[in-house]
């Protein structure tokens, strides 16, 4: 699918859409718990509803009141060999693997898309340390492990995602042991911080401290009502919008959120924005915008709204943190240096930086979102204030996260 965007002025407001991070981490804790939960603020992206299907298969109900509040009745146990598919989620698929590893049955977890060519030795290595039976295709899903999960005292490496730490710090408060996590090389501490704050609702209690968890063994989850967070993440497109120019605010988000995209904020501040909150909603003052410097290696999801940004601010920005961008939905750092190249941008690559020479004006092109969500949104933007006509193809991505997207940018372009 193409979308079509012409340049011209954007106003208006935005309801940001659920978190499917928050949502995600919600939903399996309420399957995972003893009685009924009531989550509320509940989205309509494909990762949450790859969750919501997973959490069904392993035996949990699921039942909506309305579109964004569903009531959850946890999972009594599994009495055979299950199959489950998390489309292209991979936060959906290291949780659900860690959780499947909890109970005594064979569970084998797939995925479709970029999933596929993610690499997910890290439980080839981890889960077998924990007494479970695991075996990957080379690394790479089909992913087959057997458990239950049994308590370990452990070092494991953090370097490659956080998500697999989720996932441990979900299913190890289950198994009969105590455990205790040491976590070397730490990456995005706070969607670590994140998935404690979503445990601690639904009464599971881990003691942390800098890169070590204690976790008690023998613990249920309880059912909760939960509120899901709106998404700083969707959000940051929209800000870099109104930092640009655009007459656009946010509302919705959750000014004491522990997302790491909340860190948007700061990096508009580097650049000389002002953030102004009236009435719950944020608006962007980008009067003075400027070359910034960031470090973005705990909030890669920033990289493509940062890279916006950027093309505005008239000399070279810097961002930090490219190693995290190479195993997302695309390899971000090159999708994002071939795209915005193909608009008159010019980005440089050095190691872990980014360096983007902003000229204050982009070129409409044709460009793709290499299937990409987040490169799809951000290309999106840039082309509301690009010279000439933008086309961005496979736009369809954004249903990964931000349905809605096109028709909040429809609406915010009459």
């Amino acid at each position: 699918m193409k979308q079509h965007i012409q340049p011209g002025v954007l106003s208006g407001n935005i309801q940001i859409p659920a978190s499917k991070s928050d949502s995600q981490r919600a939903i399996l804790c309420a399957a995972l718990a003893d009685g009924k939960s009531r989550l509320s603020g509940l989205g309509s992206s494909d990762d949450e509803k790859a969750m919501l299907h997973s959490v069904g298969t392993l035996g949990a109900k699921v039942n909506f009141i309305s579109p964004a509040v569903a009531e959850i009745t946890g999972i009594k146990n599994i009495s055979q060999p299950l199959n489950l598919s998390t489309g292209e989620s991979g936060l959906g698929l290291r949780l659900l693997t860690c959780v499947s590893a909890g109970f005594d049955q064979k569970v084998v977890l797939n995925g479709s898309g970029s999933l596929l060519k993610r690499p997910m030795d890290f439980f080839d290595e981890v889960l077998p340390e924990f007494g479970c039976e695991v075996s990957t295709t080379n690394g790479f899903l089909p992913i087959e492990v057997c458990g239950p999960l049994q308590g370990r005292n452990l070092t494991v490496d953090g370097a490659l995602s956080s998500q697999f730490i989720s996932g441990l710090l979900m299913a190890l408060p289950r198994s009969e042991q105590a455990s205790s996590l040491t976590v070397s090389n730490m990456k995005s501490g706070p969607y670590i911080q994140m998935t404690l704050k979503t445990l601690h609702k639904f009464g599971i209690e881990i003691e942390s401290r800098e890169n070590v968890f204690r976790i008690a063994g023998n613990q249920s989850y309880q059912a909760t009502d939960y509120a899901i967070e709106g998404d700083w993440s969707s959000a940051s497109y929209w800000l870099a919008a109104s930092a640009v120019g655009h007459a656009v605010s946010v509302s919705g988000l959750n000014m004491g959120s522990l997302q790491a995209d909340k860190a948007m904020l700061n990096a508009l501040m580097h650049a000389g924005c002002k953030i102004q909150i009236e009435n719950q909603s944020i608006l962007i003052d980008g009067e003075n915008i400027q070359p910034f410097e960031f470090d973005a290696e705990n909030c890669p999801d920033l990289f493509p709204a940062l890279v916006v940004l950027a093309s505005k601010c008239r000399g070279i920005s810097t961002i930090k943190g490219v190693r995290r961008l190479e195993h997302k939905e695309s390899n971000r750092g090159l999708t994002l240096q071939s795209e915005f190249g193909k608009m008159g941008l010019k980005i440089d690559l050095d190691d872990d930086e980014m360096r983007i020479h902003g000229t204050g004006s982009l070129q409409g092109a044709l460009v793709s979102s290499h299937h990409d969500h987040r490169i799809a949104m951000s290309l999106a933007i840039a082309g509301s204030f690009a010279n000439g006509e933008t086309m961005v193809e496979n736009a369809e991505a954004v249903a990964k996260s931000y349905p809605d997207f096109w028709e909040h940018l429809r609406v915010l372009n009459e």
